[in-house]
């Protein structure tokens, strides 16, 4: 039911709020697509903790992401939404449009907590017609990992920027004993996907603008289609995907990978089933303390760069019981915040680094949660200072196709043809030149809609 309201605030004035007991005591139902049961049982008892505080009930509704649209859909139309869906970012702004979301309930709460404490480049891509879809919640960056180690010895930059990289390869590339990289090329995985579409990013390079399709830059688009094809060249023969990087790196045969931050814990030896090899010790932090990581990453025609982002967001909806909901988004952004990272730390960076009175809180408490599947240690205790730094950092300048241009929807079914799959593929087995890659994917992305 929808109420007349005023921002809540946080800390203090919400602490008051939830010390109100049971009246106007509410059940709220709060969809979410953590349905592992490890985290299921800590969404649950971290609204256990809320329910005791605001009297209210919270039901933890676990929902299979690939099913999330289309039960979102029929609930809408049934007039039945739950009160908070945790989601992904790809459905914040075409749920916003739809009705589905209350974007003044999400910019109360953001205003309340302090739009000030949110990672900029995460609260961004939230941004709809001057407030927000949805609440970030968390998110994390794909990353370049490098050997530390030997880009020392080399007397190399950090893989920071196209040039980078390609500084590192002409010195560190000896196959079969140390590939310089190991590109993603196998045409029908995701994976492939996520790299291409940073590594697009990177030089500025988007196929949407605020209309729609945009033709590629062709000068941009090359300068791309030369840098993924050195990489190529770097890597082992073969369909590669993340099960080859991760193999090769965790060997020492691989100066330099893509990957996602849930290869933190196992780079550290803290799972059986993906030991670090580098080693004899599968248990040894040492690869962990040889490596460093990037997340913003440049091309030469975007020097300023870009990190690319996956953000999951709590959506409040049009037919929540709005105070109630807003309340139970503002615990788990506030005073339940590290139970709410502390479902996957690995994998769930802060989007909202810490309160007005201490800007860092959360960050410094996530760094201190246990990763690992077999043995736990805090990303604090396996990593140095300057990578949680770096890790939590790739926020600020998180980014993805379409999201400044209202066009996520259409970036992300573009991405899903692997159209860009397909002809960069073509283009770094020398099939097809520059100027017809460039050719073919205006072809093919603008006919997607």
């Amino acid at each position: 039911m929808k109420v007349i309201r005023t921002p809540l605030l946080c800390s203090a004035a919400m602490a008051l709020a939830l010390s109100a007991g049971t009246a106007g005591a509410e059940t709220i139902r709060f969809w979410t697509i953590e349905e592992q049961p490890e985290r299921l049982a800590r969404q649950q008892e971290m609204a256990d903790a809320f329910n005791a505080e605001s009297g209210h009930t919270v039901e933890v509704i676990p929902v299979t992401e690939s099913e999330l649209g289309t039960r979102a859909t029929a609930a809408f139309a049934a007039g039945d939404l739950p009160d908070v869906i945790y989601h992904p970012l790809a459905l914040a702004l075409p749920w916003a449009e739809a009705g589905i979301l209350d974007p003044d309930a999400a910019t109360d709460v953001i205003e309340a907590l302090g739009e000030d404490t949110f990672a900029p480049g995460a609260l961004a891509m939230a941004s709809f017609d001057g407030g927000y879809a949805s609440v970030p919640a968390d998110g994390w960056t794909q990353m370049i990992l490098y050997r530390a180690d030997l880009f020392e010895e080399a007397g190399l930059e950090p893989p920071t920027s196209y040039a980078n990289v390609e500084a590192a390869i002409e010195a560190l590339h000896n196959p079969p004993e140390m590939y310089g990289f190991v590109a993603a090329t196998k045409v029908d995985e995701s994976f492939m996907s996520q790299v291409l579409e940073q590594v697009f990013l990177a030089n500025g390079v988007s196929p949407v603008g605020p209309d729609g399709f945009a033709p590629l830059d062709e000068a941009k688009t090359a300068e791309v289609l030369e840098f993924y094809k050195t990489l190529a060249e770097a890597s082992p023969p073969g369909d590669l995907y993340w099960d080859q990087s991760r193999t090769l790196y965790f060997s020492g045969n691989a100066a330099m990978v893509i990957w996602s931050p849930f290869i933190l814990d196992e780079l550290a030896g803290l799972r059986d089933s993906a030991p670090p090899t580098i080693t004899d010790d599968p248990t040894s932090p040492e690869l962990a303390s040889k490596t460093g990581i990037v997340t913003n990453f440049s091309g030469p025609s975007n020097p300023d760069g870009a990190a690319w982002a996956s953000i999951n967001m709590f959506g409040i909806t049009g037919d929540a019981s709005t105070d109630a909901a807003m309340e139970f988004v503002e615990y788990s952004m506030d005073k339940g915040y590290v139970d709410t990272l502390a479902i996957a730390p690995e994998g769930k960076f802060p989007i909202r680094r810490g309160t007005a009175d201490d800007p860092e809180l959360f960050v410094t408490e996530w760094s201190a949660l246990p990763v690992g599947v077999d043995r736990k240690a805090p990303l604090g205790e396996l990593y140095p200072q300057e990578m949680i730094d770096e890790i939590v950092a790739g926020l600020d300048v998180a980014q993805r196709w379409g999201v400044k241009d209202g066009q996520l929807a259409l970036a992300s079914k573009m991405i899903g043809s692997q159209a860009l799959n397909r002809v960069v593929r073509e283009y770094i087995d020398g099939r097809i030149d520059t100027a017809a890659a460039v050719e073919k994917l205006n072809s093919e992305l603008g006919a997607i809609n």
